[in-house]
């Protein structure tokens, strides 16, 4: 039976799906189809916060909606302390287009990458049909309805509210799901007979490396070649070519040249060219990136090419404070910067859905392991809703079995009770899209049945328990059981700073540990019933700007200092800020000794000295530091410095301010030239600091924003900083230029930074 076959009698056929290897045809990551194939169509639509009699119809008048460029929020909002119903509605859509004259006598598509939450979708006023979900591809062939030589209006009722009949919804759900048009669209041209999808496939990866390319072909025959070039930055380096054997052919390289794996420390990237032949010319030609590398969870713990790693990860929400999940390429590669860059880890899970492509594209290129996992949140729904789950898990696979940064397909309903009929069918699913992968099913109950290939368990408690199966993975911990604001006092913070050490410390106590992955990296938005009343989850190690809180600073430290040296404070130097006082300090750092002084009118004053911390946390490379405050200095106070040695050598020095007042306003741009596309953006951070560049968490001052230039501002203006800090978003209009961004404290004045945007070439469609 084929695979098309096998989801027909799932009953995963569906209104508005692509099935099988067409799920999502568009090409993913940086390769380009080939020119005229793939067309954006981001720009010139039209947009209208309800939906009135005639929207869809070419002659309704649509001069008076909004202009607006893709990815696009149907509600701009503030980062807090608003409600979900302002975006849960029906809002329309409409762009026109004409074709190129090369598209006539083709076949045409468009492909959304993502749109919240039901979309249905229309032609010159005629509907083609709805798709149901906000976190899939999906696709409408519009070859029987388009003019291939006037003008063209397509036109989408975007459904933003919670529906019960889709995943994730149906109960209640700890996250905001927002609205709009909020991913990438793309009007794809191909020949009657093309490559629907590609999947490089390598094998045997430790001992002589092969590769099989599965060729997804609609509409071809025996008489059509497949030639397939594998890639190494542009340069060919092997080829070979099959005859076309139905809709999916399997076309191997038996033996390769040396090649070079893809590791976290260095994530080799090679590419495939497909071109499909037919009478001697190429009929269509597509091309995607992968990497060859064995990942693997085994009874021993998890390896990567047949070495051991302990895994270090925290969960991601893709969603952004005022614009809620419709933030562009810029800024969802920036996430996966921060969590490899920033903090360090290996491992991100993308809970609860399949987040952007340019965010698992980063990952592929920074070495940042990835488990990906369908929509769902603790409830399961009918056989329909069940349905639109299965169909799910084939989006998510046939949309990213390229990536070698995905380790693990995630195929069950986060936090959901057993349903052994509708887990069998989303694993057996996944097993027969990609038997290159294993599965996995997020659980709370640790006595769950047992179906996928590694044990998947959100376990909060303290003692942790022993693993319940020999492949085992610790995917929630912390999170919810301890919400910290930058706002909180140093006790707290120094309990959710200990929570998140002890937790990976364990792990290496017992190899049947995987490893870890905290709840979670970011602070996110959530629903009155969760949260901290003002609609945020603070259950990140960083804020919802991405700025980190102290309990960052641990999994930043767990790094070689041959890349980077670490010293953060957990804490913020304040003596009366505990009960009492300030008792213990702790340090997060992969130095191996610290020196800690006080300054005193005679100059600094050494109090302390300090190793690791191995009796708390004796399982760690590089254990925090913790020392007894309260003993060593009593009621004295002054400025700190700390000084941190490696093999008895000084390597860092910090120094914190302990006279209690601002003395700096800081305003700093993440990227200073962006694209004048009208989505292009980047984060302008604002913090206040002591006069040693260490943010002071009380300051919540109201900062004023002033833009001038080609250029919008996204974020509350005015805005009130919140634990010291806090940031907006400078976003590209469709105009070239130069920006300035200017903003104002009311004791220390104006700072400004400028960005440029570069003028990029008009849409074809």
């Amino acid at each position: 039976m084929d695979r098309r076959d096998f989801m027909k009698t799932t009953g995963t056929v569906m209104a508005g799906m692509a099935l099988g290897a067409q799920a999502f045809a568009a090409a993913t990551g940086p390769l380009q189809a080939p020119k005229g194939r793939i067309l954006p169509m981001n720009r010139g639509w039209r947009f209208l916060p309800s939906v009135p009699s005639g929207g869809h119809e070419p002659g309704f008048d649509d001069s008076a909606m909004a202009k607006v460029t893709v990815p696009h929020t149907n509600k701009m909002l503030p980062w807090h302390n608003f409600d979900d119903k302002e975006y849960e509605f029906v809002s329309l859509y409409r762009r026109k287009f004409r074709l190129p004259a090369s598209a006539k006598g083709k076949r045409i598509f468009v492909d959304f990458e993502g749109a919240m939450t039901a979309t249905t979708v229309y032609l010159n006023g005629k509907k083609l049909g709805e798709y149901k979900g906000g976190y899939t591809p999906f696709s409408f062939e519009l070859t029987d309805h388009v003019s291939f030589e006037g003008e063209n209006l397509l036109a989408l009722d975007v459904d933003s509210t919670e529906r019960a009949d889709i995943p994730p919804f149906g109960n209640q759900i700890d996250y905001l799901t927002f609205g709009g048009l909020y991913r990438e669209v793309n009007l794809r041209i191909v020949p009657k007979s093309f490559i629907a999808n590609v999947f490089a496939r390598p094998k045997h990866v430790l001992q002589k490396p092969a590769l099989d390319v599965l060729c997804y072909v609609e509409e071809g025959h025996a008489g059509q070649q497949l030639e397939v070039v594998l890639e190494d930055g542009g340069k060919t380096i092997a080829k070979t070519t099959a005859q076309v054997a139905g809709k999916e052919t399997v076309v191997s390289f038996a033996s390769l040249p040396k090649l070079k794996l893809w590791d976290i420390d260095n994530p080799k990237l090679y590419s495939v060219r497909v071109r499909l032949i037919e009478n001697g010319a190429v009929a269509d030609e597509d091309s995607r990136r992968f990497g060859f590398r064995h990942a693997e969870f085994t009874e021993h713990g998890f390896e990567l090419n047949g070495k051991p790693i302990k895994l270090r990860g925290l969960n991601r929400h893709q969603t952004f404070p005022f614009v809620g999940q419709a933030m562009p390429k810029r800024e969802q590669r920036r996430d996966a910067w921060i969590l490899k860059n920033e903090l360090h880890l290996n491992l991100v899970r993308t809970s609860h859905y399949p987040q952007s492509r340019h965010f698992l594209d980063a990952c592929d290129e920074l070495g940042l392991l990835v488990l990906e996992e369908i929509p769902g949140w603790q409830h399961i729904g009918d056989a329909a809703w069940k349905d639109i789950a299965v169909d799910n898990v084939e989006r998510m696979i046939t949309r990213d079995w390229n990536h070698p940064s995905i380790i693990l397909w995630g195929v069950r309903i986060n936090e959901s009770k057993d349903d052994h009929d509708f887990y069998t069918r989303t694993n057996a699913l996944a097993h027969k899209l990609d038997t290159s992968r294993q599965t996995g099913g997020i659980r709370y109950l640790y006595d769950s049945e047992f179906l996928e290939d590694v044990f998947t368990m959100n376990d909060f408690g303290w003692p942790l328990r022993p693993p319940r199966h020999t492949r085992y993975l610790n995917t929630e911990f912390c999170g919810h059981m301890f919400p910290t604001k930058s706002i909180d006092n140093n006790e707290r913070h120094l309990e959710h700073f200990i929570r998140h050490a002890r937790m990976h410390d364990i792990q290496g106590s017992n190899q049947q540990y995987s490893g870890a992955i905290g709840w979670c990296a970011f602070d996110y938005a959530t629903h009155s019933d969760f949260g901290s009343g003002d609609r945020i989850c603070y259950h990140g190690v960083m804020d919802i700007f991405r700025l980190p809180k102290p309990a960052a600073g641990f999994y930043k430290s767990q790094i070689s200092p041959e890349k980077e040296i670490v010293l953060e404070p957990a804490f913020h130097w304040a003596i009366g800020d505990s009960n009492e006082h300030l008792k213990t300090a702790m340090f997060a750092s992969n130095c191996d000794h610290l020196k800690l002084y006080l300054l005193r009118k005679e100059g600094w004053k050494l109090f302390a000295e300090v190793d690791p911390d191995r009796a708390q946390f004796p399982h760690l490379k590089y254990a925090p530091f913790s020392v007894d405050i309260d003993k060593a200095l009593g009621w004295n106070w002054g400025d700190l410095k700390v000084e941190g040695y490696i093999g008895g050598q000084l390597k860092v020095t910090r120094q914190i301010s302990g006279r209690g007042a601002d003395r700096a306003f800081e305003l700093v741009a993440d990227e200073t030239a962006l694209l004048a596309d009208g989505a292009d953006v980047t984060r302008v951070v604002v913090r206040v600091t002591d006069e040693f560049g260490n943010v002071r968490p009380f300051a919540n001052d109201p900062i004023i924003f002033k833009l001038e230039g080609p250029a919008e501002l996204i974020g509350d203006n005015p805005f009130a900083l919140y634990g010291g800090v806090g940031a907006v978003w400078v976003k590209a209009i469709d105009k070239a230029g130069e920006a300035v961004l200017t903003a104002t404290h009311p004791r220390f004045g104006n700072r400004s930074v400028r960005v440029s945007f570069t003028a990029v070439e008009a849409e074809e469609v």
